[in-house]
């Protein structure tokens, strides 16, 4: 065993910032030829102090292992063993590689690796900006068939997750899916009715139209086709980001199933809520039932992240909102991480965003979830106060803003960057994108992220 101190630089595959960490490396040499690069042996980089970097997330540690086994996914590994053999003193690993989950007996053949982190508290991210969909790209991939048709199809789904990627330098993709297959998946005929949105014919109206829902436990084998589309992207991706998945939480899929498509006031979903309380916790915990395997599936298919959708929070208080919606945001991340643990998956960073659930922006801080994404109407430094140091935070930029000019937008990600700051934080926007805006103005809200980003760190 010789142990050679060095110092690691973990780049960002998107933006080549540096930054340093000190490590004592410990390398097996039982193979000078496979150390070579033609077979990887086994090689362990402990993190004695400093901080280390993955996801474009900086996690300041005791001590964090980086474990290179024979057999895996590891696009640096054999680069970084060459540079070793060679005394170089650094050791380059791509960034997006950090995020690759392992899978227990699975060896993808000669001269191939696979890295394992284990890190300690998350610190900061300032320049990752997660997409769902781009509007211009994504109407002429669909115009030859219907939105769900082409949610399920794979290819479909790879094509429009990976568009914004050519248009953009975003450091994460977000796979083109949607939250409403799950209901489709659990028997509910669900239709994207042009200029209206959503819509379910037979939408829930009495207790008794529950027993007409499959199992949940059936719902991620309904959905093989998201895995497909999550296995197929990551492929096409080859490590230059990382991918994320989503579903809708159990609140804002029981807002469509029983409203039967978008609603201003989700009047019929939170009278169930008063009149059928039993019921509703019936219906909730079916849909945690059904979501809890789907996002499971989701990172074993490839997903490096996951981010759970409570679109519809604010339409309850704080009171409908801590008895109906909470304990199941809870329960997912709960079981979710459980259930990785059993199938032998390595955990992922998983987002919870409420959309205007400012009031309970506390009890989301201390779901299970690593990191809470904001909407536009909660001041940054009041959310940091509320939520302390210890929560990442990922938003929340007015979409609206893009409607401004290029200046101003800025500007405005200037003062939104500064007002987080540079510890646990993700940028975005505090929601979508609507489909009349300028991709000129997309691009100025990412390059502005990126510029503002590098002067932070460099404070």
């Amino acid at each position: 065993m010789i142990s050679v101190p060095c110092t690691a630089w973990l780049h960002n595959p998107v933006d080549t910032w540096k930054v340093g960490v000190k490590v004592r490396l410990g390398l097996n040499l039982r193979d000078s030829q496979a150390i070579r690069g033609e077979q990887i042996p086994h090689a362990t980089i402990r993190c004695s102090y400093g901080e280390v970097l993955f996801w474009g997330i900086c996690c300041r540690v005791a001590t964090a292992d980086f474990t290179v086994k024979r057999g895996g996914v590891l696009l640096a590994a054999t680069r970084a063993a060459r540079e070793l053999s060679l005394g170089s003193n650094h050791v380059t690993f791509n960034m997006a590689t950090a995020l690759t989950h392992s899978r227990k007996g699975r060896s993808l053949g000669k001269g191939q690796a696979q890295i394992q982190i284990t890190v300690g508290t998350v610190l900061a991210v300032t320049d990752c900006l997660s997409w769902r969909r781009t509007a211009w790209e994504f109407r002429e991939t669909r115009a030859a068939q219907d939105f769900f048709s082409t949610c399920r199809s794979p290819e479909a789904c790879c094509e429009l997750t990976l568009q914004p990627l050519h248009r953009f330098p975003l450091d994460a993709a977000i796979i083109f899916s949607d939250i409403l297959v799950v209901p489709q998946a659990l028997g509910m005929e669900v239709t994207m009715v042009p200029g209206k949105g959503p819509s379910f014919p037979e939408p829930l109206r009495e207790e008794c139209d529950l027993e007409h829902l499959k199992h949940p436990a059936t719902v991620a084998s309904e959905l093989g086709y998201v895995f497909q589309a999550i296995t197929l992207t990551r492929q096409r991706l080859a490590g230059r980001v990382p991918l994320i998945g989503f579903a809708g939480a159990p609140w804002t899929l029981m807002t469509y199933m029983v409203e039967g498509g978008s609603s201003s006031t989700m009047a019929q979903a939170k009278r169930w809520l008063y009149q059928r309380p039993q019921a509703s916790h019936r219906l909730l915990r079916i849909l945690t039932d059904a979501l809890v395997p789907y996002l499971v599936g989701q990172v074993a298919a490839g997903a490096q992240a996951l981010q759970l959708f409570e679109s519809h929070a604010g339409h309850l208080g704080p009171l409908l909102f801590s008895k109906f919606a909470l304990p199941y945001i809870r329960d997912v991340a709960k079981q979710v991480k459980a259930q990785l643990q059993e199938a032998g998956l390595a955990p992922v960073p998983m987002i919870i965003f409420a959309k205007d659930g400012h009031f309970a922006l506390e009890e989301l801080a201390k779901a299970g979830y690593e990191v809470v994404g904001l909407d536009w109407t909660v001041a940054p430094k009041k959310a940091r106060e509320r939520v302390g140091k210890t929560v990442t935070l990922q938003g929340n930029l007015d979409p609206c803003a893009l409607y401004a000019s290029e200046e101003e937008i800025g500007r405005l990600v200037k003062q939104m960057l500064d007002d987080f700051g540079p510890q646990r934080y993700i940028a975005n926007l505090g929601h979508g994108l609507y489909p009349d805006m300028d991709p000129k103005h997309v691009g100025a809200f990412v390059d502005a992220v990126h510029k503002h980003s590098r002067l932070l760190r460099q404070k």
